[in-house]
Formats: C-alpha cells, structure tokens, sequence
C-alpha cells in the first residue's frame, strides 16, 4: 500500500542552450506561456496546461551541474507528451511544417488515458515533444 497516488505529471525540466529561442519555441508553437523567471539559477517556468516546461540554461547555476548539452547523439530526456484538444492531425502538421518541424504521419499510441493519436517533433535543443490527442472510444 502507497501512501500517496500520483495524479499528473506537475513539471518536466529540460537543459537548454539558447533560453529565449526554447521560450520563443514553446510560446509560438505550442501556446506554452512564461509564469516565472529565477534568474539566478537560469531557470523559466512555462505553462502548459496544468503542468509546467521549465527551461534550465546550460550555463545557469542548474544548468552547469548536468554537464554538456544534449545533442543527436545525447539528449536530455527521452520525449516528453503533451496532451492536446482537438488532434486534427492535417491542421497540426500544417501548423508544425510553417515552424520549420518535421512532422511524421500520426499513429496511434499508448498514453496515460488510453489509446489515442500523436505525433512527435523536436524542439531547438533536439529534445523529442509528443503531441497527443483524446483516447479511442
């Protein structure tokens, strides 16, 4: 038995080169918003949904402590999924594509409410964003 149950992710921390570009990136493509500003640890907290992005500077207080930025051969996570409304899959493409994104075509993945569309894209510093819609009836 657990003493507690998890409810949501509340926040995923990415180790960013260029801190502007990754919140111009976050804010233009995908509506993400800045809420606070540490700017003695070099760090930016985005809005996105009910969770957070933040934004570590590589060469902030934080930022130094992970080492050498993540590249095609090193990244800093995996992917990261963002849960969206509505999944039109020829809009969003289209919207990724006039950013410069390299979209494939959806498929159908597992995710915390079940089978649903997605599509992945990478952000400036090549970390893997999934963009997912509503589970399948």
């Amino acid at each position: 038995m657990h003493p507690f149950s998890i409810r949501h992710i509340d926040h995923i921390v990415l180790r960013v080169k260029d801190l502007q570009r990754s919140i111009e990136f976050y804010g233009q493509v995908f509506g993400a918003e800045v809420v606070k500003r540490n700017e003695p640890l070099g760090l930016i907290h985005l809005r996105a949904g009910t969770s957070l992005i933040d934004l570590v500077d590589l060469q902030g207080e934080l930022g130094r402590k992970g080492g050498g930025a993540a590249g095609a051969e090193r990244r800093n996570v995996d992917h990261f999924c963002l849960r969206i409304e509505p999944f039109d899959e020829e809009a969003l493409s289209a919207h990724l594509h006039s950013f410069g994104l390299h979209v494939e075509k959806a498929a159908t993945r597992f995710g915390a409410e079940g089978n649903g569309l997605s599509l992945y894209c990478l952000d400036p510093d090549g970390n893997q964003v999934e963009l997912k819609g509503p589970s399948e009836a």
